[in-house]
């Protein structure tokens, strides 16, 4: 049995002074409450900071880790895409292995309990196997020229299932055999390119005129149009990215969805590929479900979630470590065994340090970081 102390406990949008949580040798929480006098408690480890639940990664692409650095920041939505095509083949296959198993391996010490990661082929599922992260892998169909067939090997692995890459980049046949899976995975409204598409304008319109591709699902009118018209409204659904949403979006995908979609914000990706901010404050207003992502190192510098918080002070902190565990478990069809810190669930137990307090509330300190307790 170990007990487990700290200033503070930020668990389910509430902050609470003085916790103290009891967990067993299998981390399994059995009692949670409050200190006095710790002296009074045998065994007690105190931890200057605040206690949370692990942390979810709501959207990763762990098998791109190898290309931290490779890509210059700034480049924004088309320069990304065309700069991955050009170094992905400058890296051998055991450079690619050592860098996603140091990038997991550390996402775990710092408190990553569950990853909804993308995979494109099997270079990480060894790992995953034998990782106390617990993964759901999306193989992710992709190109307007795909076929789901080509993953159907990706599919026999563990906690795997299909999910189209986003609403630009497949056809209307292949978009819709991806998107029969009980929980998806979909890139959605990270550039204004994506909308402009559907105008017949932006810079995607462009690419796909020189390469002589044509579109058959611009009909739908717009990304927004496309996922109404595309996925079915008892789908579960995270959209990842989201910077260039509207309230009118928002309203239409909440009306359209029967279980209401996850909004998946990785604020670090987006200010590295672009400088574009995801819309907080809107999804706040909407009272949305909101889930944290780091994307992949090829446009970051960390897979930390605490570093993703940190880029959105405008968001109370209970909420953002909120959106950081619960959220995330919630999206992944976990928040029965993680996501909060509850007597029965093997959450894990983060410390996070580096907490301050700003104008009466608590706020991450610029060296804040987290570290796993359990």
């Amino acid at each position: 049995m170990r007990r487990i102390a700290a200033h503070y406990l930020i668990d389910r949008g509430r902050i609470t002074p003085r916790p103290l949580v009891e967990c067993d040798d299998e981390g399994r929480i059995v009692r949670v409450g409050q200190w006095e006098r710790l002296d009074n408690i045998p065994q007690a480890e105190f931890y200057a900071g605040a206690l949370t639940a692990g942390f979810v990664n709501a959207h990763c692409h762990l098998e791109l880790s190898y290309l931290r650095g490779a890509i210059e920041r700034g480049t924004g939505f088309g320069g990304f895409a065309r700069a991955i095509g050009q170094v992905r083949g400058n890296y051998t296959a055991e450079e690619r292995q050592r860098a996603l198993v140091a990038a997991s391996e550390r996402m775990w010490a710092e408190g990553v309990q569950a990853v909804a990661d993308i995979i494109n082929d099997d270079s990480s599922l060894e790992h995953k196997r034998q990782s106390p992260i617990r993964y759901h892998n999306f193989a992710e169909l992709f190109g307007l020229r795909a076929d789901v067939a080509a993953m159907n090997n990706l599919l026999t692995a563990p906690n795997t299932t299909l999910t189209p890459h986003s609403t630009y980049s497949l056809q209307s046949e292949a978009f819709a055999a991806a998107a029969k899976g009980e929980r998806l995975s979909i890139h959605f409204m990270e550039s204004p390119d994506e909308e402009e598409l559907y105008r017949g304008e932006g810079s995607l319109a462009a690419w796909y005129g020189r390469m002589g591709w044509e579109c058959d699902f611009l009909h739908y009118g717009s990304p927004v149009g496309r996922i109404i018209g595309q996925v079915e409204r008892f789908r579960r659904v995270l959209l990842i990215h989201c910077c260039c949403l509207k309230r009118s979006d928002v309203e239409a995908l909440l009306n359209h969805f029967s279980v209401p979609p996850t909004f998946v914000v990785c604020p670090q990706s987006n200010d590295y590929i672009s400088g574009l901010r995801p819309p907080v404050e809107l999804l706040l207003k909407h009272n949305a479900r909101v889930a944290i992502g780091t994307d992949s190192l090829a446009s970051n510098d960390n897979l930390s979630i605490i570093e993703e918080l940190k880029l959105l002070p405008e968001v109370p902190l209970a909420k953002r470590i909120e959106w950081a565990t619960a959220g995330g478990a919630e999206a992944l069809g976990l928040a029965d065994e993680i996501g909060s810190l509850e007597v029965g669930k093997r959450p894990g137990l983060v410390i996070v340090e580096g907490i301050e307090e700003q104008d009466g509330e608590l706020q991450l300190s610029p060296t804040a970081h987290s570290r796993r307790l359990v």
